[in-house]
C-alpha cells in the first residue's frame, strides 16, 4: 500500500483473494481511494501459493522500481514478507520488521502484516492496526472518530 498525491490515477489491484481485507484496512484509515495505490511485488502469485523466491523477486525488481518512480509516494507500507522482502532487500521476519521505519530511495516505508494473515490470524489485527496509526500520525492524518 502506498501513498501518493492525490493526482494521481487510481490503478486497480490484480489481487483478489484479499481484497476485501485489505478494502477494510483502507476504510478503517479513512484513506480516500484516489490517495492509495496497491503494487504488489510480484505480477502473478506462485504456484501452489507458495511464497516467492529470490529469482522471481529479482526478475521482478526492475518493474517495481519503474512502478515507484513514476507515483512517486510519500509513503510506502509493505503489506506482508514478499513485500517487504521485494522492497527493502531484507530477509528478516515481518514480526521484526514492524514497528520500524525504513527507507527506500528517499521515501519512508513501513511494514505490517498481509491481509491474508489476518484472515488465518485474526489476532494479529490489533498488530497492523498500531501500524496503521502509526502510518496515519507520520502521514499528519487525524484518526477517524471511533
Amino acid at each position: 500500500m502506498i501513498r501518493r498525491p492525490p493526482r494521481s490515477t487510481p490503478k486497480p489491484s490484480s489481487a483478489a483473494s484479499d481484497v476485501y481485507k485489505r478494502q477494510k484496512i483502507i476504510d478503517a484509515c479513512s484513506f480516500s481511494i484516489d490517495t492509495v495505490y496497491i503494487l504488489n511485488s510480484l505480477q502473478r502469485v506462485p504456484s501452489e501459493n507458495r511464497s516467492h523466491n529470490s529469482d522471481e523477486t529479482q526478475n521482478h525488481k526492475s518493474f517495481l522500481a519503474q512502478e515507484l518512480k513514476k507515483m512517486n509516494p510519500e509513503f510506502i507500507c509493505c503489506l506482508g514478507a514478499s513485500a517487504a522482502h521485494a522492497l527493502l532487500e531484507t530477509t528478516d521476519s515481518i514480526g521484526s520488521l514492524r514497528k520500524k521505519w525504513f527507507e527506500y530511495q528517499g521515501v519512508r516505508v513501513m511494514c505490517t502484516y498481509h491481509p491474508s494473515y489476518l484472515l488465518r490470524n485474526p489476532s494479529a489485527k490489533r498488530d497492523v492496526w498500531e501500524d496503521m496509526k502509526r502510518l496515519m500520525e507520520a502521514m499528519e492524518i487525524q484518526l477517524p472518530a471511533r
